[in-house]
């Protein structure tokens, strides 16, 4: 029996990391449901706290890792018009799948009628936060004091603040080589405690998954299992199809392999419901598995964890036919185009932190008149729907990074087309 103990335990330490999450994933689900199954749902939520621990990690990294990873970024490229180039590609992927994934997300709500056979009963009001004007959005974007945005988490006034910074780094020429110097020796010491604490990550996915499948158990899944199956299958599709088109028509790249690099963060976001949160394993995974250059992904994946919400906006359209089902309410082309121009600009200003996106579903509801009352519902499985939307968001951000670092040749295709099963078997014996 210790023979077997020692020969299962060392098939564990010597599995590929992905591999661990994949095993604590389904070892977690498995766990919760029995747990909800007994009465046990007191044990699941007690375990949910060492999933809070490991997230509490990885969110310590995010301000540090954001700051000095786009000062790096910007410092890398002496070129300046250069990164304008690159924003503007970034910019112009994020905006252009974030629409298509809210067509998505419509269709399949026409094809599913989620709502058609649930009778919604509010119980419950819900405050709509009004959208605030668009010139005060980008005001709000320049911080009146960098230390408080660093210490409040506001992402966008950080991502401000280091790219204006390292952008005077690189004007400043020679003189500002010790800055630069220090900041590149300061992204590899953030970078190796990334490393650390992404090492616990399937510890806090079995946790996480436990947790959920503890708490909501079957019961909750069978009513609205059409609505959550319309959001699952719609970020499928979207990944498979829009960002792994993308990937082999354009980057004319292997999709497998993209998949395959980027299932880490995926399973991390998946489990944690942060796209900010899954920052340090994104870039930590985008650099190993697919070869990408610093200088691109120090940029366009904190951009890209803040601004681009695939996941979000598909959600949004699902949700949003589900709720004018739900109540018989008829809606026309017009409130079918007001939906994706208005789940677009949400999903762009939607916090890429759990339940961002619940917040501004409401706004989508009011641009077309909809019940308000249906997001206190949707806010019963919102954690489930969140889970698969934040990891489309992960896996948008990768695709972008790779599609921009290939359009400017920032790609190691040798590390791109060799297997990560390889790559980690090499790491190991050597």
């Amino acid at each position: 029996m210790e023979i077997q103990k020692r020969g299962m335990l060392g098939f564990w330490f010597r599995a590929m990391l992905w591999k661990q999450i994949a095993m604590a994933l389904v070892v977690g689900s498995a766990t919760g449901i029995a747990l909800n199954m007994t009465g046990h749902i007191e044990i699941a939520t007690s375990i949910k706290y060492a999933g809070s621990f490991f997230i509490s990690a990885i969110k310590m990294l995010v301000v540090p890792i954001v700051f000095v990873s786009l000062v790096c970024g910007m410092t890398s490229i002496s070129d300046v018009g250069r990164m304008g180039f690159i924003g503007l590609k970034a910019m112009t992927f994020y905006i252009a799948t974030t629409a298509i994934a809210i067509s998505i997300g419509l269709f399949l709500g026409i094809v599913f009628e989620p709502g058609a056979s649930i009778n919604l009963v509010a119980d419950q009001t819900v405050e709509v936060r009004e959208a605030p004007p668009f010139l005060e959005v980008l005001l709000g974007v320049i911080p009146t004091n960098p230390i408080a945005a660093a210490a409040d988490g506001n992402i966008l006034q950080i991502i401000f603040f280091a790219i204006i910074f390292g952008l005077a780094v690189t004007l400043a020429g020679p003189v500002a080589r010790p800055i630069r110097e220090f900041f590149e020796a300061l992204n590899a010491v953030i970078l190796k405690l990334a490393e650390v604490v992404i090492s616990f990550a399937p510890y806090g996915v079995f946790a996480l998954m436990t947790w959920v499948t503890g708490t909501y158990g079957l019961d909750l899944l069978l009513p609205l299992g059409t609505l959550i199956v319309a959001v699952y299958l719609g970020c499928f599709l979207h990944g498979l199809i829009v960002y792994g088109g993308l990937v082999s028509f354009v980057a004319k790249l292997s999709p497998v392999r993209f998949f395959q690099g980027v299932f880490e963060p995926m399973i991390v976001a998946f489990t944690s419901t942060s796209s900010s949160g899954t920052l340090p394993v994104t870039i930590s995974a985008v650099d190993k598995n697919l070869g990408v250059s610093r200088s691109v992904s120090s940029f366009t994946l904190p951009l890209g964890a803040t601004i681009n919400m695939d996941g979000t906006a598909l959600y949004q359209g699902v949700t949003a036919l589900f709720i004018a089902q739900a109540y018989g309410v008829e809606l026309n082309v017009t409130d079918y185009l007001t939906i994706v121009l208005t789940a677009t600009l949400a999903s762009i200003g939607s916090a890429g932190v759990p339940g961002g996106g619940l917040v501004m579903l409401s706004l989508v509801l009011t641009s077309v008149g909809l019940p308000l009352e249906g997001v206190a519902i949707i806010a019963g499985v919102d954690r489930i729907l969140d889970m698969a939307r934040t990891a489309l968001n992960v896996t948008g951000d990768c695709a972008c990074t790779l599609l921009v670092a290939k359009s400017e040749g920032e790609v190691d295709l040798s590390a791109y087309d060799t297997p990560h099963v390889l790559k980690a078997a090499s790491v190991r014996t050597n």
